[in-house]
């Protein structure tokens, strides 16, 4: 496989990464403190997300630092993406709450 291409794998499977270690921990916070049993719910996430994103940065991006580096990026990307997009699927409920307390 050539250099460009390589890379741009890496790339999209640091996102795939990071989106699936976001998103669990963005699910794991809304529905475990409703749990009765929280701790299970966060520390049995934390552990599930923690060896996905491992073994994956491990066999798809490891042997090579470039592709260590350019899957970390993507990983990162996804953070801020995920993020964007919890923080904008908050606002609504979070508008709709205030507005009921108007006088």
């Amino acid at each position: 496989m050539n250099e460009p291409l390589s890379l741009a794998s890496a790339l999209i499977a640091g996102v795939l990464l990071g989106a699936i270690f976001f998103g669990g921990l963005w699910w794991t916070v809304r529905r475990g403190v409703s749990s009765k049993r929280v701790v299970l719910w966060f520390l049995g996430s934390m552990l599930l997300r923690t060896c996905i994103a491992l073994l994956g940065f491990y066999f798809v991006l490891g042997g090579n630092w470039e592709r260590l580096l350019t899957g970390l990026l993507g990983f990162i990307i996804a953070r801020s993406i995920v993020t964007r997009l919890t923080r904008e699927a908050e606002q609504p409920r979070h508008w709709a709450q205030e507005a009921g307390h108007a006088p």
